[in-house]
């Protein structure tokens, strides 16, 4: 049984050495420059599940999976040479689509914002104005 935390290590000795060898660059026309975003490794240290996202959000990223996974055999064995493990883990490549998400999200709560300060006249809480309820002097809430 691996240590708890022994796939989160291998996990990142893979993503410096696959980083630098795609840096180093690979022949395939199909796959141009990437970000690796993140390595998740199962516990037996045997599939590496690889998300990256396109660089500049140039080419089609279907494309660039099909040429990853046709440059795994060749990705496996620079692996073998740099990060030494009983057993090279296969791996699989996948888009990442967090951060359009967080992106998004972003956005959407931008909207919310500028609606909310444009339907207030454009106050926020927080401009000095007094919101609170007040009690006149006979206890009353006004």
């Amino acid at each position: 049984m691996s240590a708890p935390n022994r796939p989160d290590r291998v996990a990142g000795e893979i993503t410096a050495a696959l980083s630098q060898i795609l840096r180093e660059g690979l022949r395939d026309p199909r796959v141009g420059q990437i970000t690796l975003t993140s390595v998740r490794m199962t516990d037996d240290l045997r599939l590496a599940r690889v998300n990256f996202i396109p660089l500049g959000g140039q080419g089609d990223p279907e494309e660039i999976v099909q040429g990853l996974q046709s440059a795994s055999g060749y990705l496996r064995r620079e692996l073998g040479n740099r990060v030494h493990l009983r057993y090279v883990p296969e791996l699989r490549f996948h888009l990442d689509t967090h951060l359009d998400e967080a992106m998004h999200i972003t956005g959407v709560l931008d909207k919310m914002i500028e609606d909310r300060a444009a339907g207030d006249g454009g106050r926020t809480v927080g401009d000095g104005e007094d919101t609170s309820d007040e009690a006149t002097e006979d206890g009353a809430v006004s």
